[in-house]
């Protein structure tokens, strides 16, 4: 995805089986940013949603969302990413 330095993107996420169905996970989602000088995330209190802002220095950094799937006091990490390349605003 690409971003100039000044926009914002929403972002969402949703879990499912391998077969396509709905599926809990347990807890609160948590997002990241590889690199929170490029992208900073802030997310929802449900953990379920999120907004990228890009920023300068101009680079690429990888937003990502965590999840428990392991409904148990175990935990099983299933991990979603995304790319996202910050380049200079238009004038």
């Amino acid at each position: 995805m690409l971003l100039q330095d000044s926009q914002k993107v929403g972002m969402s996420v949703t879990f499912v089986t391998a077969a396509g169905n709905p599926a809990r996970v347990d807890g609160v989602p948590a997002w990241a940013s590889s690199d929170p000088a490029i992208i900073a995330v802030t997310q929802s209190d449900d953990g379920f949603s999120a907004v990228a802002t890009a920023f300068g220095p101009l680079g690429t950094a990888q937003v990502s969302v965590r999840g428990d799937a392991d409904l148990g006091d175990g935990v099983r990490d299933v991990i979603g990413t995304l790319d996202i390349e910050v380049v200079a605003s238009e004038a």
